[in-house]
């Protein structure tokens, strides 16, 4: 990390502790009465029994935004660091395979709520101001052990509750189910974490989940475009928020995709990427979840297009990203670049210079560190078509 990005760290953490004031000894209390967003976290330490509980902040009313991730943009990174470091995490130790007990169904029934949800937690011991950062899901701040919990006034979110309830259709295909009933993906994932969907049921931890979910509607929706029209054209799509750049190229390919991610550390750059054809992807990115949030976004601008291409991502990790706050962010930036007009190459390598020049690293750099660009350039032209 560079010491741009500790600085602002440092200056977001500490705003966010002059900010606990506010709420008098409520972050370190033994108990919180508040209205979850509603949310509910499912840890991976100690797997496979993990520590799992509801998310609450120490405030009254409609807190969705608090955990919405489809709603953040446009927010600042110290938005939305502040927005997850106000939710306490209630944490009870349960092993994954124990889903049918009554404090695993009241956080389902919590995560099937169309609504935030009025919750009261004693906690065995009091909780401290401390900060919980992961740079796959969302931060989120103190932690407390529960003694006891009550929620109240939960509505079922109908779609889910028939998902719920019908324990002959496996994992994936209610994941699939709830996404094409317009269900927030965020929404779906925590619904996966916390054993509410498939056959043999299961808690996941929530970075798992994350991920998981991503990867199976991205897997569902290569199927679709493959039956899809090339696209004709070469096109560039950008966007920036919270100190991530994306430049997205579009090419008139078979279906190939590969993600590109540079980052600053203590003023060096590094790159990562992966990349897939048709076949998919046969090992763990080594960009992790990143590579299932990116290609996700990719795609549903191809499916609701019709249209079928090659797909080169450029991620460029700028300092100002100070504090990672979840892959969310990655799937939102490309669905936002997606839904801005692009710019038009006349060749690949055109292509590649206009969305290179979007970043502060050259087209040079991008491509060396990928695989995608040398292979097209050992194929013949046939078969492009």
């Amino acid at each position: 990390m560079s010491s741009n990005s500790q600085d602002i760290r440092r200056a977001i953490l500490a705003k966010w502790h002059e900010n606990l004031s506010k709420y008098g000894n409520l972050f370190s209390s033994d108990s919180i009465s508040g209205t979850s967003p509603p949310s509910v976290f499912v840890g991976s330490y100690n797997y496979p029994k993990v520590f799992v509980g509801p998310m609450v902040p120490p405030i009254h009313g409609n807190t969705s935004i608090l955990d919405s991730p489809e709603k953040w943009k446009g927010k600042s990174l110290e938005d939305i660091v502040n927005f997850r470091l106000n939710l306490i995490r209630g944490i009870q130790k349960i092993s994954i395979d124990q889903t049918d007990g009554r404090y695993i169904e009241n956080l389902q029934e919590i995560t099937m709520s169309s609504k935030p949800t009025d919750s009261d937690l004693q906690f065995t011991k009091t909780t401290s101001a401390s900060v919980s950062l992961d740079g796959e899901s969302a931060p989120f701040g103190p932690v407390g052990e529960i003694k006891s919990a009550k929620f109240y006034d939960t509505s079922a979110t109908k779609s889910i509750e028939k998902i719920y309830y019908d324990k002959d259709l496996n994992a994936q295909d209610a994941v699939l189910n709830l996404y094409n009933s317009g269900i927030d993906i965020s929404k779906i994932q925590k619904c996966f974490s916390i054993g509410m969907l498939g056959q043999k049921r299961k808690l996941v931890p929530t970075k798992w989940s994350i991920t998981a979910t991503d990867d199976i509607i991205s897997k569902s929706l290569v199927k679709d475009i493959l039956d899809y029209p090339l696209i004709d054209s070469y096109r560039i799509f950008t966007y920036a928020h919270l100190g991530n750049l994306f430049s997205v190229i579009l090419f008139p390919h078979r279906w190939i995709y590969e993600m590109i991610e540079a980052w600053y550390s203590n003023g060096i750059l590094g790159f990562g990427y992966d990349f897939e054809d048709a076949r998919g992807i046969n090992h763990p990115p080594t960009i992790a979840g990143a590579y299932f949030a990116a290609k996700l976004g990719v795609l549903e601008y191809l499916v609701k297009n019709k249209i079928q291409a090659g797909v080169i991502i450029l991620r460029e990790i700028r300092p100002e990203y100070a504090i990672p706050v979840g892959v969310w962010q990655v799937r939102e930036g490309i669905r936002s670049a997606m839904s801005h007009p692009p710019l038009f190459g006349d060749s690949l390598d055109d292509a590649l210079v206009l969305a290179s020049n979007k970043t502060s690293i050259s087209k040079l750099e991008w491509i060396s560190k990928g695989n995608i660009v040398k292979l097209i350039r050992q194929k013949t032209i046939a078969d492009f078509f």
